[in-house]
């Protein structure tokens, strides 16, 4: 599954993120990399207990706790604190698998927790024209996928797909990242649950709460005690 929300941030939000990102310290992204992905990895990132990636984090996570959209496709159990990653010119991630389980330091929160990663999420913060390359190109079951989206806008895919960002040419791509644990681990529930989900949405704007739309809203709470683990 692979699902796009855009505007999770407003161009006020970007600001903000950009504003205080030009005063961060940077430093090697393979300090968060598995032993697999650290010699495909050449980019820049915030350290996982910087001050301002803490700050910006709690505003993401204040954004996807709104986003309708957002719960639909993940059902989020957890959501592991986002971080922050650059590329400039020449820099890439080549292709890998993120890592099963993701341990939030104690430095990020009250002791070790640890996150199932059955989803991989990309928040854009530079706009398209301001760099060439650094597409998001995810591989899946039906082929291959590139992203480049608008600043503010996230994509959410799963996080067993290969991927990797391709070389950046011109300019510079600054973007968050994290993962989410979902309370529905079986991805083909999840996707099933979010496209029933959608369809009773899209109808209720239609034609409003009928008994037939009441129905399918059960049909989905159903489902949902079914296969969600909390």
């Amino acid at each position: 599954m692979l699902v796009q929300i855009p505007g999770l941030l407003s161009p006020d939000d970007v600001e903000e993120c950009r504003e205080a990102l030009e005063a961060a310290d940077w430093v090697d992204g393979r300090v968060t990399a598995g032993t697999q992905s650290a010699g495909a990895k050449r980019n820049l990132q915030l350290p996982e207990d910087s001050g301002i990636a803490k700050g910006l984090g709690k505003l993401i996570l204040a954004k996807l706790g709104t986003n309708e959209r957002f719960t639909s496709a993940t059902l989020a159990l957890r959501v592991f604190p986002p971080l922050f990653n650059r590329y400039d010119e020449g820099m890439t991630f080549g292709t890998h698998i993120d890592n099963a389980i993701r341990f939030v330091p104690a430095s990020l929160g009250a002791g070790t927790i640890r996150v199932r990663t059955d989803l991989s999420a990309t928040l854009f913060l530079s706009k398209p024209a301001d760099y060439d390359g650094g597409e998001l190109v995810v591989l899946d079951t039906f082929g291959e996928h590139r992203v480049k989206l608008n600043a503010g806008d996230l994509v959410v895919y799963s996080a067993s797909s290969r991927h990797h960002v391709t070389p950046i040419t011109r300019g510079s791509r600054w973007a968050s990242f994290f993962w989410i644990q979902s309370m529905v681990r079986d991805e083909s529930a999840r996707e099933q649950l979010f496209e029933l989900d959608s369809a009773i949405q899209g109808l209720r704007k239609q034609i409003g709460d009928n008994a037939e739309v009441v129905t399918l809203t059960g049909l989905y709470h159903n489902l949902l005690r079914r296969w969600a683990d909390v």
